[in-house]
């Protein structure tokens, strides 16, 4: 995928919620895949066993390829069902009866790269070849719109999977291996009436219906405005929208892709207002273009449903607890659910009355304390949910000999409590729905966690922002999250790409390997070009941070832009002194404190002493917990993996890796 540079001027802001889900299994898609079973059947038994003509069986053959359409379509954008095997079962299933051919995989390719860059030029938006160009050409170019697919496939074959292209190779030699069978059988023209011929016309009528009908005539693209990139066309609806299985309402297809064909109309009439306030493109069945309030007229809406009503806007990102600093609640367990083999995720109940407390920017983490047999531990967990409305969630991940990583697996139960610190952290970014940006993330076993929120509040609260993520595990099953980050590329398929990385085990869809250097160059010089990309998050051990810093400085991308996250900091040896014996005065929660520290000591060890209530979480320099601003004095940071430059050069410190280098020091917690 190609990140798009952000526009200077946003021309929309926020996508209305569909509040159409993907369902459990789409009973319509289903049904209309089992229909076209019957109808095909039944048309080969009456032209090869009753002998019909073909001008009465080729109409039925090609209707049958023009719907099966729908359902390839529905599958390759995980709208069928939540179970993503689902899916990729019926787009197998169904793209025989549309392109012959051709694998479900390489459709799903194209069509994706269509929504990235809908009305771009034809070698970045593959559909362009049928919705634009000169009138005299759009009928041949409708009739061969699949030898463009295949140009456009050959020219990205570097960004695809080697085992995606055996697949594709394979079904085009099984294609030809059928066609020479049946030629050597004699029947090649009974298989061309009741199969190619059938689905060549469907597939000129699909590229007329599904790409020219939308798109024609508009030039604005994806990234400029998509409420203006594709339309909506009324009028004639009782027969508009069976004929054309729901497709006049392509633009709520393009706004919400996740969601199945069927439902388009219900997602357009909750959000009709909200469309038109952002000047959504409509025309009428006979091809004349609507303004808003044109077509506010056409529908003979009354003067109240008139009015311009208050547009649903995504819900403000929270600010984070109103503590300056972090405090401990006890919170029961609400709910545990297995991720994978070894890690699960613990959802909490939050009282109404620490709701505030509790609200949490996409990035941060909480730290949790509990008593294990008398040995008290405390471990950091990023918080793995929206910022916008998602449940207070961490995913634990057993760590071999990891005392709480194994309490967690081994004892905890639904309703216990733990003690929670209020959530802290500074990793994602501000996000401004009016705004446009391009994201890319790369991250490693559970360095999902944060990068999940990230992501998902991002591509929610930014509705003309575009992310990619580049994500390494060993295997597919000790994929956390898997589920969730398939649905998430599905619901925005046109704004985020997921690149899996597999280091022990070959997939359709990944890479296989680790992110070292070689990967990150290829992506960088092939799909992410560094110029299209505002910020990167990073998190995962310091080995990948270190590498992808390395890379991202070699082409050219600033320091600042770069911001990473280590999930584990490796046991540090014995501590160096780099300090001198002082006083430490440290203001915590509206008091100050006055603390004597030794040579060596640093100011968390010393405040300590004096206030336990201290926030602090990983002692290694990594998560930020114990931030405080340097009021006066020196110090010297041993370790810093928390605080960016704007961070130090505004005089913040990690107080566990502070110690004094000046007779005396003054930090605010509070600051």
């Amino acid at each position: 995928m190609t990140v798009a540079a952000s526009p200077s001027t946003p021309t929309t802001r926020g996508v209305p919620d569909p509040g159409e889900p993907v369902p459990g299994l789409a009973l319509p898609t289903l049904g209309l895949f089992v229909a076209c079973l019957v109808v095909e059947g039944l048309a080969l038994y009456a032209a090869l066993g009753l002998g019909w003509s073909a001008w009465i069986t080729l109409p039925v053959f090609t209707a049958v390829s023009f719907v099966m359409f729908t359902v390839l379509h529905d599958a390759v954008h995980y709208s069928i069902s939540r179970r993503r095997w689902v899916n990729a079962l019926l787009g197998r299933l169904a793209i025989p009866f549309v392109v012959p051919y051709a694998a479900a995989p390489l459709f799903g390719f194209v069509h994706i790269e269509h929504h990235r860059n809908t009305n771009e030029h034809r070698d970045f938006d593959p559909d362009t070849w049928a919705s634009h160009g000169p009138a005299w050409q759009l009928p041949l170019r409708w009739l061969t719109i699949d030898a463009w697919y295949a140009i456009f496939y050959v020219r990205n074959l570097r960004r695809r999977t080697g085992r995606e292209v055996v697949e594709v190779v394979g079904v085009i030699a099984l294609f030809v291996a059928g066609i020479v069978l049946a030629a050597d059988a004699g029947v090649l023209w009974t298989v061309a009436l009741v199969y190619l011929i059938p689905a060549r016309i469907g597939l000129a009528l699909l590229a007329w219906w599904f790409d020219w009908l939308p798109h024609h005539g508009l030039t604005v693209t994806q990234r400029e405005n998509r409420y203006r990139a594709t339309r909506v066309r009324v009028g004639m609806e009782w027969l508009l929208t069976p004929g054309l299985l729901y497709q006049n309402y392509h633009l709520v297809h393009h706004l919400h892709p996740s969601i199945p064909f069927y439902r388009y109309i219900a997602a357009w009439r909750r959000n009709e207002d909200a469309y038109l306030e952002r000047d959504a493109a409509i025309m009428t069945a006979f091809g004349r273009d609507l303004t808003p309030d044109e077509y506010r007229v056409w529908r003979e809406l009354d003067s109240s449903l008139d009015r311009v009503r208050t547009t649903p806007r995504p819900v403000d990102v929270p600010s984070g607890s109103s503590a300056s600093h972090g405090e401990f609640h006890r919170l029961p367990v609400a709910a545990l659910d297995r991720l994978t083999a070894d890690s699960v995720t613990v959802t909490f109940a939050v009282p109404g009355e620490l709701a505030e407390r509790f609200r949490f920017q996409a990035g941060q983490h909480v730290t949790v304390r509990t008593d294990l047999g008398g040995a008290g531990v405390r471990r950091i967990y990023s918080i793995c949910a929206p910022a916008t409305d998602g449940p207070l969630r961490i995913a634990v991940k057993r760590i071999p000999g990891g005392a709480f990583s194994s309490f967690v697996a081994d004892r905890l139960r639904v309703g216990d409590e733990l003690e929670l610190m209020t959530p802290t952290g500074r990793f994602g970014p501000p996000l401004d729905p009016a705004r446009a940006r391009g994201y890319v993330a790369v991250a490693a076993g559970s360095g999902i966690t944060p990068i999940l929120s990230i992501l998902a509040t991002a591509l929610e609260v930014e509705s003309d922002s575009r992310a990619v993520l580049v994500y390494g595990n060993r295997t597919r099953s000790e994929t956390m999250f898997a589920v969730e980050l398939a649905e998430l590329e599905s619901r925005y398929s046109d704004r985020l790409e997921i690149v899996h990385v597999l280091s022990r085990e070959r997939g359709t869809s990944a890479h296989h390997g680790r992110i070292d250097g070689p990967l990150l160059r290829r992506l960088l010089d092939d799909r992410i070009p560094p110029s299209a990309v505002d910020e990167w998050f990073v998190c995962g051990p310091s080995g990948l941070l270190e590498t992808t810093r390395e890379v991202l400085a070699g082409h050219g991308v600033p320091a600042e832009r770069v911001h990473a996250e280590l999930f584990h900091v490796a046991p540090a040896g014995p501590p160096r002194t780099l300090g001198v014996a002082g006083t430490v005065t440290a203001l915590l929660g509206g008091r100050a404190s006055v603390v004597d520290v030794v040579a060596g000591q640093s100011v968390l060890d010393g405040v300590l002493a004096a206030r336990p209530e201290v926030p602090y979480a990983c002692m290694g320099g990594a998560c930020g917990t114990c931030r405080a601003r340097l009021v006066s004095g020196t110090v010297e940071m041993e370790h810093n993996h928390a605080l960016s430059g704007a961070d130090v050069a505004a005089g913040y410190v990690l107080t566990c890796q502070a110690q004094p280098t000046s007779p005396e020091v003054t930090v605010d917690y509070d600051g």
